[in-house]
């Protein structure tokens, strides 16, 4: 199968409301806004447009990842770094490495952008095979409970992530 991706157009919005509507449809670990979220999103100041990726299949939209930028609030200073949230395909198009394309494009188009690290809230089984690990290796925390396993962080550099520890500040668009 052919996967094209490129950066979201305003005529793709519809189409990724309703991909994110129905790829969360039955995810347990969701609040089923995730395309709520991504509206507010592209009207924060957090918004990169660079970094909303979509994925076709021919001329069907089945996939779709949102990098934000956040800051990482240490003792001393602020780091700046990338949410990922969220990354989606439609069902019937899961398990076919398309969410893995969508993710590792993200991380290329991120670095040549000159960011250095991602953090996300996820699946613990799935994105350490991209790089990666949990948050509080590195102290860094989420600012609400969520177990360990699920709060990562991936240095798109090397080192990048060396002392940087602290609290994650998302765009205020991030909580509704």
């Amino acid at each position: 199968m052919d996967i094209q991706l490129r950066t979201e157009k305003p005529q793709d919005f519809p189409e990724i409301r309703e991909l994110l509507i129905e790829a969360f449809a039955d995810e347990i670990h969701s609040d089923h806004s995730e395309q709520d979220l991504v509206e507010r999103l592209r009207s924060s100041l957090g918004y990169v447009p660079e970094l909303a990726l979509v994925a076709f299949a021919d001329t069907e939209l089945v996939g779709y990842i949102l990098l934000t930028k956040i800051t990482i609030q240490g003792a001393e200073a602020e780091y700046d770094a990338l949410a990922l949230a969220p990354v989606a395909v439609r069902p019937k198009f899961q398990n076919l490495g398309i969410g893995g394309q969508l993710i590792e494009e993200a991380h290329r188009r991120a670095t040549e952008l000159g960011f250095k690290a991602i953090v996300l809230l996820g699946h613990a089984q799935y994105y350490p095979r991209f790089g990666y690990q949990q948050a509080s290796a590195f102290g860094i925390r989420l600012p609400f409970d969520v177990p360990d396993e699920n709060a990562m962080v991936k240095e798109l550099v090397p080192g990048a992530l060396h002392g940087v520890a602290g609290e994650v500040i998302y765009p205020k668009e991030f909580f509704g």
